[in-house]
């Protein structure tokens, strides 16, 4: 049998809902419930399946480490709302604005802990090379997440900068999922390496796509207001690239809108994006999201798994690719 990515979104929800979460303080667990009960793509836990399923079939010895995973996952995203002051998360209240801001760090807190729970169910052989790798990508992320506030109070963020923070901040999660799930199959250290370089570009490609819709995206969709990076002033590649091709006039009027500590949002989106237009920003990141994307998909026909499912973990990138678009 060859799993879809659907086949497999099921079993591992399946799986998720099984996990005893419902326990004392209430307090501290409700939060993490309704995190998890948000939803999402589960991309991180289906890359990890595929990756396993490239070389071997009991797909169900990973669960635990895909489940470890993806509540890491939303530990991040949980504590990025707070600093960000996001009030919405794929169309709902955000933890820290169901409750507060205290029971939302404390419960990300507890998800972190949960998550290395979950990584440690695995056979002795392997708990040390999938706990190496989980732990370089959890501090990874952490570095990620400081230089993008850094580069908040910084005028003078190179792309080179930008391409490091969201390698670090978005990349690392899938390149980790895709290598441990290549550890637990027993794949060789050169197939591990490209897997992790397959996921490292895609997430390259993912959150550029993010930056994108951010901008050009409907809410509905999106999950969030659009225009919520210009608001913050985040060095995003779009931002980024429009500093660096604009004329004078264009530079001077953006940065008096980065600058204003009181302002209209919606004029500010509206002029900010104006200026995008105007210089062709929105083609510049579709292209670029093409090229990394290709970059993947090459690093992926590279692999030596099973081209079944080569085939399906394909088709699986480019319908989240398309579905967003």
């Amino acid at each position: 049998m060859i799993y879809s990515s659907s086949q497999l979104l099921d079993k591992f929800n399946a799986y998720l809902l099984r996990l005893s979460l419902d326990r004392n303080p209430k307090g501290l667990y409700e939060p993490i419930i309704y995190e998890l009960s948000l939803g999402g793509k589960r991309l991180r836990p289906i890359l990890m399946m595929f990756a396993y399923l490239l070389y071997k079939d009991d797909v169900d010895v990973l669960l635990p480490q895909a489940a470890g995973l993806e509540i890491y996952h939303n530990f991040t995203l949980l504590h990025d709302d707070v600093m960000d002051h996001s009030a919405l998360r794929r169309g709902k209240p955000t933890v820290h604005k169901v409750w507060n801001e205290n029971i939302a760090v404390l419960s990300g807190d507890a998800m972190t802990i949960l998550a290395y729970q979950l990584m440690c169910q695995c056979k002795a052989p392997y708990i040390n090379k999938v706990l190496d790798v989980f732990s370089k990508t959890a501090l990874e992320i952490c570095e990620g997440q400081q230089y993008d506030m850094d580069f908040e109070v910084r005028d003078n963020v190179s792309i080179e900068e930008y391409i490091e923070m969201i390698r670090l901040k978005t990349s690392v999660l899938l390149a980790g999922a895709l290598k441990i799930g290549a550890i637990l199959a027993d794949a060789s250290e050169e197939e591990q390496q490209k897997l992790y370089d397959f996921g490292i570009k895609i997430g390259l490609a993912f959150q550029l796509q993010d930056d994108y819709l951010d901008v050009y995206g409907d809410s509905k969709v999106f999950g969030k207001p659009i225009g919520g990076d210009i608001l913050e002033n985040k060095k995003t590649f779009m931002l980024i690239s429009a500093l660096n091709l604009s004329e004078e006039k264009q530079q001077q009027e953006m940065m008096r809108w980065i600058r204003a500590k009181e302002f209209n949002p919606k004029e500010k989106v509206a002029v900010i994006t104006s200026i995008y237009n105007q210089l062709g920003i929105g083609d510049l990141v579709v292209e670029k999201i093409k090229t990394l994307y290709n970059e993947g998909l090459s690093i992926l026909s590279s692999v030596n798994g099973r081209e079944a499912y080569k085939s399906e973990l394909e088709k699986f990138a480019n319908h989240l690719m398309k579905r967003n678009m």
